[in-house]
């Protein structure tokens, strides 16, 4: 499939009720608003597919730029790339998760989350948070620098009340990703977690909730799977 025909069958898909979520969101035209169920139907005939996921990616349509991070090749894309496409991740919807989905799988994960966390454009803040929560649930511990991790923990323990609105939400994620994925440091994740409490996120207006972490990762000790490893980022 080229380009064009994956917009005729992404048009075709277009849900009215979907558009307008993503619209009280923050997505803006051009897009269709397809479910991603639909967008993996997609998926499934292209396959990874470097050059088309870079072309999509380019034509600025929510939809197309988000079934592009479901398509890239995490072992072709450059480090380049990704920042450009984080820098184009106008809304949540790619930057917190088309975008750091790709970047966790790929070699330049810890030196662009490390990058990007201390942006000041919350598009980028928001895409090291999540590159850094999936790069962890990824890797085997002794593949991660754990030093690096904890001293994360602790900024985001000083930080989130103070930082920007998306920049929270993933932040409190972050603390959820290492509890979660971290077994050395579940317990301190857990006390950061108790310290941050509750955190506040503007949701645009809908019924969506920030997940309370105590709550979050003692679910995840339960259900015995703290340090279970995810094969993929993507979903």
């Amino acid at each position: 499939m080229n380009v064009k025909e994956v917009l005729k069958e992404l048009e075709s898909y277009g849900n009215p009720g979907t558009k307008k979520i993503y619209a009280n969101h923050g997505a803006k035209e051009p897009y269709f608003g397809v479910k991603v169920a639909d967008l993996k139907k997609i998926l499934k005939k292209t396959k990874k597919n470097h050059e088309l996921s870079l072309e999509l990616y380019k034509t600025g349509n929510t939809d197309a730029m988000y079934l592009a991070g479901l398509m890239a090749d995490e072992k072709q894309i450059s480090k380049k790339e990704l920042e450009e496409w984080a820098d184009q991740a106008y809304w949540y919807y790619l930057s917190e998760f088309a975008v750091p989905w790709v970047a966790s799988e790929t070699p330049h994960a810890w030196v662009l989350g490390q990058k990007w966390i201390k942006s000041k454009e919350e598009r980028f803040a928001c895409a090291g948070w999540a590159t850094l929560s999936n790069f962890a649930a990824l890797n085997e511990d002794k593949n991660l620098d754990i030093k690096a991790y904890s001293k994360l923990l602790d900024k985001v323990g000083k930080e989130i009340h103070k930082a920007q609105n998306r920049v929270r939400y993933t932040m409190n994620g972050f603390v959820i990703a290492v509890g979660s994925y971290i077994p050395e440091l579940t317990k301190k994740a857990q006390e950061i977690a108790d310290k941050i409490g509750k955190v506040e996120v503007q949701m645009g207006g809908t019924a969506c909730k920030v997940p309370l972490a105590t709550t979050y990762i003692q679910k995840v000790i339960d259900k015995d799977r703290v340090g279970k490893k995810r094969k993929t980022a993507r979903c």
